[in-house]
């Protein structure tokens, strides 16, 4: 199994507590979060804009899947992970990756204008993967 994500959503995966835009956006993520915290050998392909997790974005929201600034954090996060669009690596290599060179206060610069940063969710699931090197079970 190959599941296509873009740079950013490898932080939001690990951030990810049940929450979201939507009940259909709930859904999908929480299906590709579990599918990686129970399959964690499942193929990563690093994509340039929307991908899986985008899809399923609310269709009566306001969509920032094409922002400029998301672009641009998409790429801060892979030279953080050492990726590069086209790339795959597993999600384990990938957990991995962000263990040995993210630290939880990096989350501060990289996604300070995410309107999920004030919940710290992310800061906490980095913070959980240099631990464990595993996603935490959902809530």
């Amino acid at each position: 199994m190959r599941i296509q994500l873009r740079g950013h959503h490898l932080f939001c995966l690990l951030g990810y507590r049940g929450k979201g835009y939507s009940e259909g956006f709930c859904a999908n993520m929480t299906e590709i979060y579990e599918t990686l915290r129970m399959k964690p050998e499942t193929m990563i392909e690093i994509v340039s804009g929307p991908d899986v997790i985008c899809a399923a974005f609310p269709s009566d929201q306001p969509s920032h899947c094409h922002n400029r600034t998301v672009y641009h954090k998409d790429q801060e996060i892979l030279e953080r992970v050492l990726m590069k669009i086209g790339e795959s690596a597993s999600w384990a290599d990938i957990c991995e990756a962000v263990a040995r060179n993210v630290m939880p206060e990096d989350i501060n610069q990289i996604c300070s204008d995410c309107i999920w940063h004030p919940l710290g969710v992310c800061q906490e699931g980095i913070a959980h993967i240099r631990r464990s090197r595993e996603l935490r079970e959902l809530p």
